[in-house]
């Protein structure tokens, strides 16, 4: 009977022994892999470029690591001033020859839709959506009735201003990751009037002129609005400006997240592009290179970011397209502005 005791104690032991031997393997593992390079460069940016995780960066890294990654991580933005005489609004009905497959589904209509077009993106790392609107004077932006109290959700904005799909905007105070929308950062221009200024803006504003070109600028909004600027919010970076690519540093300093886009072509088609991420086995999020390089393949011309993360939302006829990475079973997250389709030219739609 004693000998029976002892053989299970010695067999617990063993059992014991294996088990901290594995946990210390996966803890040596675990050292290993934090401090690798390619590790650090999507870790820290990443969690520092969201409003309320950055504190996932100094769990791992001291502020020494985490400065010299993000001093190494940067995005230079094109210098020259936008040019709006570049861009030509005209005939952007279907063709018979195309450059490439990109142009030819972006062309290529939904049957009885004039409006827009939704295309699915789907690679290995990422998915999300491209929104091809065929006349900018169909695109505006939709601001929160209650600024400066509360924000509303991408869908109600869609809604409430008879629109077909809507994009967020413009960021806003996310204070620990509870921010509702209410009080945006920088400027909003509305149908030509600065409706709010608030201290925390980029400094860039981005927004259409009264011709419906894509304008990006650095002038003040008294400024922007004397250059007919009539919808703009401020956000950034730039990422194309007539045509001249942004030059990213690594991975820019935005790590790998959900991603909004807005973007116009030469000829005047609107693009609203919506990366989904930080859903693991799904869509983990595109870096900013990512970005451009789906931007290039549908050519476009002027390209800005606009606020991402748990706020990227895409609304299509009312109803939540896309799969934020929080507030989904709300409907998306609440926001203080969004840039939406409409059809006040009665184009021929169907409801999707």
């Amino acid at each position: 009977m004693e000998s029976k005791k002892k053989k299970k104690k010695v067999l617990k032991i063993r059992k014991f022994t294996v088990l901290v031997f594995l946990l210390d393997i996966a803890v040596i593992m675990g050292l290993v892999v934090i401090n690798t390079d390619d590790f650090k460069t999507f870790w820290i940016p990443t969690a520092m470029t969201t409003m309320s995780h950055k504190y996932l960066a100094y769990t791992l890294y001291g502020t020494e690591t985490i400065n010299e990654i993000m001093n190494d991580n940067y995005i230079e933005k094109p210098s020259e001033e936008i040019n709006l005489d570049d861009i030509v609004i005209g005939d952007t009905s279907e063709k018979k020859h195309y450059s490439s497959k990109y142009e030819e589904e972006l062309y290529t209509r939904v049957p009885g839709n004039d409006l827009y077009k939704i295309i699915r993106l789907e690679e290995k790392k990422y998915k999300g959506y491209l929104t091809v609107i065929y006349d900018p004077s169909d695109v505006t932006l939709a601001v929160s009735s209650k600024l400066g109290k509360a924000g509303q959700s991408v869908n109600s904005l869609v809604k409430n201003n008879n629109g077909y799909v809507g994009i967020n905007g413009g960021g806003f105070e996310d204070l620990d990751g509870w921010g509702n929308g209410s009080i945006p950062y920088g400027a909003i221009i509305k149908d030509g009037e600065l409706v709010w200024d608030h201290p925390g803006g980029s400094g860039e504003l981005i927004g259409f002129t009264k011709d419906h070109k894509m304008y990006l600028t650095s002038k003040s909004p008294e400024e922007a609005i004397k250059d007919e600027m009539v919808d703009a919010v401020e956000f950034g970076p730039n990422l194309i400006v007539n045509g001249k690519v942004a030059k990213i540093h690594g991975d820019g300093g935005w790590g790998t997240a959900p991603r909004t886009v807005i973007a116009q072509r030469k000829d005047g088609i609107v693009l609203f592009l919506i990366i989904e991420g930080r859903l693991p086995g799904y869509s983990m999020g595109a870096t900013m290179n990512d970005v451009i390089e789906i931007l290039l393949r549908y050519k476009a011309y002027n390209a800005a970011n606009l606020d991402g993360g748990a706020s990227s939302t895409m609304s299509v006829n009312g109803k939540l397209y896309n799969k934020p990475s929080a507030g989904g079973e709300y409907g998306g997250r609440t926001v203080s502005n969004a840039w939406i389709v409409t059809n006040e030219k009665n184009k021929a739609v169907t409801v999707s």
